[in-house]
């Protein structure tokens, strides 16, 4: 499959299907797919070929959309990046990744791409509307081998400057067809809410997803809580995927509890840890959704591991970030000695799965442990490790027990030097 043609088959099957809702606009299938055509058209009447990257600077917007398919149409493999970027960090990807001299970049992003060196910036009104635009029609590029570039995205650089992640279209494809089934005539659309970035692993799979099934994706392309559950009652989204963070302020909001939010089936969330307390009060606060923890990165292209909805209800689970997906390998190793760990003893997350970015195990630098049955309760980073007197853990398991105190809204736990045992459990606790 060549990911630039994903949503040909509903725009073909329903051109007037709705695909996208950004701001006001509602896309339909078959203007995405006037826009990509153009996109794709534009980007090579530029110098745009096959096997190069193009650096995408914009948010969820339709020309960031049309570009990353354009790109693939082509077979060039589009890089996404933060448009909130300074021009140096701009520069740092654009570098590392390799990319071409041709840059796309939403009209806000514009000066600060150029600033950042890019020789060649291409807006919207460039791709779309511009003389590149008018040439004959760019066919898509179906030959080129399954182990090309597909898509670049950036990891978090949580441990430094972010580190280039190149996805081949034999990855994308799988994961694409293994979570979404694809496009049929006559099919009712189900409507999803997208809240995390394009340029995110969620937000690029989510709207590939989407267009592959011929469903609807509305876009927020800044999160605020109070237009999310404008949205979700005006569109009647049935499913999202947001962080923590999302849903915490949505169960603030002074509009949650007079919102009609009976479409909502399914929320999923993740990119971060989720306090307990805060996922029982949404299962509360919406007892007819079913909620999802999954858990990954970027190298894992998503998800590896998934708490069902009805493993939520258990106790002894709920804490869990679920079991492994099927085709996943998991390890807990001892990071010192790379040798596996007792049942139940912290140690770091290997994982060795089809969609690795790399071949082999990648070492997460995720702390857990797993319990006999396989599901898998997160200790933290590797790099956060408390090493007190030789017993070794991370902060998420002493963060919750600190949460179940009803005074605690919220709390970190980091290590503190100590002469006598090396580090002592520090707690900073908001009540």
């Amino acid at each position: 499959m060549n990911t630039g043609t994903i949503h040909d088959a509903a725009a073909s099957g329903d051109p007037a299907r709705p695909a996208l809702v950004v701001g006001e606009r509602t896309v339909s299938y078959g203007d995405l797919a006037t826009a990509v055509r153009q996109c794709a058209t534009g980007l090579a009447a530029h110098g745009v070929t096959p096997g190069q990257r193009i650096a995408v600077v914009d948010g969820g917007s339709l020309l960031a959309i049309a570009a990353l398919l354009g790109a693939a149409r082509v077979g060039a493999a589009p890089a996404l990046m933060n448009p909130a970027l300074t021009p140096p960090e701009l520069q740092g990807l654009r570098t590392n990744a390799g990319c071409a001299e041709v840059t796309v970049a939403g009209e806000q992003s514009v000066d600060r791409v150029r600033e950042s060196g890019a020789r060649t910036v291409l807006t919207l009104t460039d791709l779309t509307g511009g003389p590149g635009s008018n040439s004959p029609a760019v066919d898509p590029d179906l030959d080129a081998a399954d182990d090309r570039d597909a898509l670049i995205l950036f990891t978090s650089g949580t441990t430094g400057l972010p580190k280039t992640v190149s996805i081949t279209e034999r990855q994308l494809t799988r994961r694409i067809t293994g979570m979404s089934r694809p496009f049929r005539v006559g099919a009712k659309p189900s409507v999803s809410m997208l809240t995390v970035p394009l340029f995110h692993v969620g937000g690029a799979l989510g709207v590939l997803g989407s267009l592959y099934s011929g469903n609807t994706a509305v876009i927020q392309q800044r999160f605020d809580a109070g237009e999310w559950l404008r949205l979700v009652s005006e569109h009647r989204v049935s499913t999202t995927f947001m962080v923590p963070t999302m849903l915490q302020r949505i169960l603030d909001h002074p509009d949650f509890a007079g919102t009609d939010l009976s479409s909502l089936i399914a929320i999923a969330y993740g990119a971060a840890a989720a306090p307990l307390t805060l996922v029982r009060r949404a299962m509360t606060a919406l007892p007819h959704v079913g909620f999802a923890n999954v858990f990954g990165q970027t190298e894992t292209l998503g998800a590896y591991t998934t708490l069902m909805p009805q493993d939520h209800l258990d106790p002894a689970r709920a804490a869990s970030v679920g079991r492994p997906l099927p085709g996943v390998e998991v390890r807990v190793v001892d990071p010192d000695t790379g040798n596996d760990v007792n049942a139940g003893a912290v140690g770091e997350l290997w994982v060795n799965t089809t969609q690795n970015v790399t071949e082999g195990w990648l070492h997460t630098g995720d702390l857990a442990r797993q319990d006999a049955d396989g599901y898998i309760f997160p200790s933290g980073r590797l790099k956060d490790t408390i090493n007190r007197g030789g017993e070794k853990f991370g902060p998420i398991e002493v963060e919750e027990a600190l949460r179940s105190h009803p005074a605690v809204s919220d709390v970190a736990v980091a290590g503190i030097a100590d002469d006598e045992l090396g580090q002592r459990v520090g707690a900073a606790v908001v009540v």
